[in-house]
C-alpha cells in the first residue's frame, strides 16, 4: 500500500514540475527586501572581518609547564622587556604554554629568538601558528609582524 501511495506522488510530483512555466509571471518585490539585503551584506562585513585578519605564520613558544605561577611569570617578563611583542597564553590540560609574537616568516621569528634568549636561556622554539595581523596590512598586502 505504502508503494503504490509512493508512486502515486512521485508521478504526480514529475508532472506539477513539467507544468510549472515561468513565462507571464509578473513579480512585485517589496523595495525593503533590497534594503534588508544590504543590510545583511554590511553585517557579514563586521562579523567576519576578525576572521580575515588570521593568517598562517610562526610563534615563539617560550614555555609549557603545568606550574601556573611560572608561566604567568615569564608572561610578565615578556611584558616587561619586549612590550611590542604580544604574549598568548594557552591551557591544554595539564599544562599552560606561552607563545609570543606574530611573524609571517620563519626568519623574523628566529630574529625574535635569539632576542629572547637572553630573558629564557632554553626552551625556545618557532612553531607554526595561525597569527594575526594588522588590517591596515592587509589592505595594503603587507603581512609583516605587527
Amino acid at each position: 500500500m505504502h508503494k503504490i501511495m509512493f508512486i502515486a506522488l512521485l508521478l504526480i510530483g514529475r508532472q506539477g514540475l513539467a507544468q510549472t512555466d515561468t513565462s507571464g509571471v509578473v513579480v512585485n518585490k517589496d523595495p525593503r527586501v533590497d534594503a534588508l539585503v544590504q543590510k545583511q551584506i554590511e553585517i557579514n562585513e563586521l562579523t567576519t572581518r576578525d576572521a580575515r585578519r588570521n593568517v598562517p605564520g610562526f610563534r615563539i613558544q617560550v614555555i609549557n609547564s603545568p606550574d601556573r605561577n611560572k608561566v604567568y611569570a615569564a608572561k610578565v617578563k615578556i611584558y616587561e622587556e619586549y612590550p611590542d611583542m604580544k604574549p598568548y597564553l594557552l591551557y591544554q590540560a595539564p599544562n599552560y604554554k606561552l607563545k609570543v609574537g606574530n611573524f609571517k616568516t620563519q626568519e623574523e621569528a628566529e630574529q625574535a629568538l635569539q632576542q629572547l634568549s637572553r630573558l629564557f636561556p632554553s626552551g625556545l622554539y618557532v612553531i607554526r601558528d595561525v597569527i594575526e595581523i594588522k588590517l591596515s596590512d592587509v589592505s595594503k598586502g603587507d603581512n609583516t609582524n605587527p
